[in-house]
């Protein structure tokens, strides 16, 4: 049985209030450190979303069969993290288009440290199997341009090798901003760590002081409130447990849409306000997306919604996600008239065309979370938008359409 929702807001305005909860990259990397550190790590305002609570239960469980469905940053973190478990030996697998998503960088570089690994099916792909002992440590090259979720695996580890980890990043470093966020929470784990231009080492601890952390709330959530701000005539709207000095590289979305989109960001202690200004859009917007990629669904939603031209670059790492990313937003914006020209790294909104409203317009999702969220601001549209498998939110935000019912939308579920 299929579900889907119809959401609808008249785009006069948008007002209210919302707590999101902890941010899912941060959440995830502190209960690896907290399964290695135990005690010397407290956690509060962890996410509640589906990812994080996979990779929460994953790391609890006594099984030797894990499945973690569709959480891709909980198998690069657990692959790692098994790895040097002593005398553990762990099944890793998933949903169909975990096994699609390659792992073979992240695997190929622990074996070289001497982790044992198996692939059970697919060469280079889940699922597998790992056989946890005894690492040395020492020096890796990684590849730095596939995804950053491979060199933060090794490095949440690496302290707990004997010799430590020097890791040496090759090619073009995408999403870098998420590994400097691992690399600030080993810092402040009280972990000693160096990074100087393209070499990360990291050094063995086997003692460290208690560390107290509260998650600061998601960015990447937040990001789908700038879009409504921007498609709504008037806005203010207010989000809660942001810091201005985040650790999370999509607090860039702040800035891009006061410089694109006129939207101000207002900090106020651990509180933002977003207030749509006075302003005349670009005619065209071209943006390198290379170090916050999960920016790109929204930002082009938003284009699209207002029509404006864009150029999208740097998302390389769009096409090993939930879904390919980039075929899906060609697909799906095709349907609100949008014609997108895509590449393996690239994005453009090429030309707007009319059409004829049908009595509905249905958005496949394609099993990704920011496929339902970024869209949704099409509610401020149209008066017909349906959003096939609303559930698949619960991957990073379970309260998404709670929170756009107090903003105002009307929301209605369906099965079918």
């Amino acid at each position: 049985m299929s579900s889907y929702i119809k959401i609808y807001k008249d785009k006069n305005s948008l007002d209210g209030s919302i707590s999101i909860t902890g941010s899912k990259s941060i959440s995830n990397r502190l209960l690896i450190l907290k399964a290695i550190h135990k005690d010397d790590i407290h956690i509060e305002n962890l996410s509640n979303c589906e990812d994080t609570e996979v990779l929460k239960k994953s790391l609890m469980s006594p099984s030797n069969i894990l499945d973690i469905h569709h959480a891709g940053t909980a198998m690069r973190f657990l692959t790692s993290y098994f790895s040097i478990q002593e005398g553990r030996k762990v099944i890793l697998t998933g949903s169909d288009r975990m096994k699609e998503r390659p792992i073979s960088i992240l695997v190929e570089a622990l074996k070289k440290l001497g982790s044992k690994i198996l692939y059970l099916e697919k060469e280079g792909y889940p699922p597998i199997q790992i056989f946890g002992n005894k690492i040395l440590g020492g020096e890796i090259d990684m590849n730095a341009k596939i995804s950053s979720q491979y060199i933060s695996s090794l490095m949440l580890i690496a302290s707990q090798l004997k010799i430590g980890l020097k890791i040496f990043l090759k090619g073009n470093i995408t999403s870098i901003p998420y590994i400097k966020m691992t690399f600030d929470l080993l810092t402040l784990a009280g972990i000693k760590a160096d990074w100087k231009e393209r070499i990360i080492h990291i050094y063995p601890v086997k003692n460290k002081d208690k560390k107290r952390f509260s998650v600061e709330s998601d960015w990447s959530s937040a990001s789908y409130y700038y879009s409504m701000a921007t498609i709504a005539k008037k806005s203010h709207i207010i989000l809660r447990s942001y810091n201005n000095n985040s650790l999370q590289g999509d607090k860039e979305v702040s800035s891009i849409y006061d410089k694109y989109f006129g939207i101000n960001t207002i900090f106020d202690k651990n509180v933002i306000t977003l207030k749509k200004n006075n302003f005349l859009y670009p005619k065209f917007i071209e943006l390198d997306l290379n170090k916050t990629p999960d920016l790109a669904q929204t930002i082009v939603v938003t284009c699209a919604a207002i029509g404006v031209k864009c150029s999208l670059k740097g998302l390389e790492t769009l096409k090993i996600k939930e879904t390919d990313r980039l075929q899906a937003l060609k697909e799906e914006l095709f349907k609100v008239g949008v014609i997108i020209e895509i590449t393996d790294s690239y994005l453009r909104i090429k030309d707007f065309y009319k059409k004829r409203m049908n009595s509905f317009i249905r958005i496949k999702t394609y099993q990704d979370h920011r496929m339902a969220m970024s869209f949704s601001a099409l509610g401020l549209c149209y008066d017909s938008i349906q959003i096939e498998n609303p559930n698949v939110v619960d991957k990073s935000y379970p309260n998404f359409w709670k929170d756009l019912e107090s903003l105002g939308f009307l929301i209605s579920f369906y099965e079918e």
